[in-house]
């Protein structure tokens, strides 16, 4: 009797530091949809060469079903144009949007405008569109947006959100493009990208993004130009991808970042990209948690979500080790963050 009595007590304080410690979480109101993501664009591909998921208990599970039951709610997908191959073409992104719309997660739509990887060390220009000049440039990007988003809306899908340009910390479609060369070439390129979002799905939310969240400096910038050029958007994006000895200053960093943006530009805001290596999990989940946490503290839900990139990616597939599953191919505990 005495042993049973010292057990139950000892689970009861357990279940009381549980309780207290989800307590102590900020919460999301239940009237607010805040974006929990997962860009998970590499999914067809793993599939393709044999990659399967698996959930806590082994069980083998469809991928973005076992993203969704982590508490992920939007799927980013990237768009590239005629890239080699068959990924991140247009068909493949309406075969990944569909599976996506199934589950009931939200969409956001990644553009590229480029054959390959466009990121702050390359923004080539694709080859079908190599020799033209700015105002060609202008008509390929607007044709190139509709004809995607035209796809998605003749097969019932919406996205929440289009991203025209991947971390466009200089510009996109080099050297034309190039921010420092010409703010205002960038600019009129950016625009007619959201032009074209706009003309086929109105409500869609047209997204900015630039890598370095904790550089304020480098997102005043950029911000200031395209709005002195008068960039046509609806919010910004930002990249975060901190160390596990440094996330905590990198998130502060972020935070600040944010709420200058929110106050400067009067646009809301969210962390488009993060990760961490997999093999600091639990750094990850603290990670997670703190950004969200304070995202959400932020005034009149200016702050939208966080979205992980390729969280689904383990046993450093295609040389990517900031993945949140493990080598059994199972969730690690990182995107409890997101619970």
């Amino acid at each position: 009797m005495k042993y049973f009595n010292f057990f139950a007590v000892a689970i009861l304080l357990v279940s009381s530091c549980s309780k207290n410690e989800a307590q102590n979480l900020p919460q999301v109101p239940a009237t607010r949809l805040f974006i929990k993501g997962a860009d998970c664009s590499w999914i067809t591909q793993q599939e393709a060469e044999g990659i399967k998921f698996y959930n806590s208990n082994g069980v083998e599970t469809e991928g973005m079903a076992l993203l969704k039951s982590q508490g992920i709610n939007l799927i980013r997908l990237r768009v590239w144009v005629n890239p080699t191959g068959n990924y991140n073409t247009m068909q493949d992104v309406l075969l990944k949007a569909k599976r996506a719309t199934a589950l009931g997660l939200q969409l956001l739509i990644d553009f590229h405008y480029s054959h390959t990887w466009a990121d702050p060390s390359q923004q080539a220009i694709p080859t079908s569109w190599a020799g033209q000049n700015l105002e060609q440039l202008k008509t390929s990007v607007y044709n190139h947006t509709t004809a995607q988003l035209q796809l998605l809306k003749d097969n019932n899908i919406s996205p929440t959100y289009v991203q025209i340009g991947n971390e466009t910390n200089n510009g996109m479609l080099w050297p034309i493009g190039q921010a420092t060369t010409s703010m205002s070439a960038f600019t009129q390129l950016f625009n007619s990208g959201c032009e074209a979002a706009k003309s086929i799905f109105p409500n869609t939310k047209v997204m900015f993004h630039v890598s370095n969240g904790y550089n304020a400096a480098l997102s005043q910038w950029l911000l200031d130009g395209i709005t002195n050029n008068q960039a046509k958007f609806d919010c910004v994006g930002l990249s975060l991808y901190p160390s596990p000895t440094n996330w905590q200053t990198y998130t502060s960093q972020c935070i600040t970042n944010i709420n200058n943006i929110i106050a400067r530009y009067n646009k809301p805001v969210m962390i488009a990209e993060i990760g961490m290596p997999h093999d600091s999990p639990n750094e990850c989940k603290q990670f997670i948690q703190s950004l969200i946490a304070q995202s959400i503290a932020i005034p009149n839900n200016n702050a939208l979500g966080v979205v992980y990139w390729e969280p689904q990616c383990y046993n450093n597939w295609q040389g990517y080790s900031l993945g949140a599953f493990s080598a059994n191919g199972r969730p690690t505990v990182a995107l409890q963050g997101f619970q």
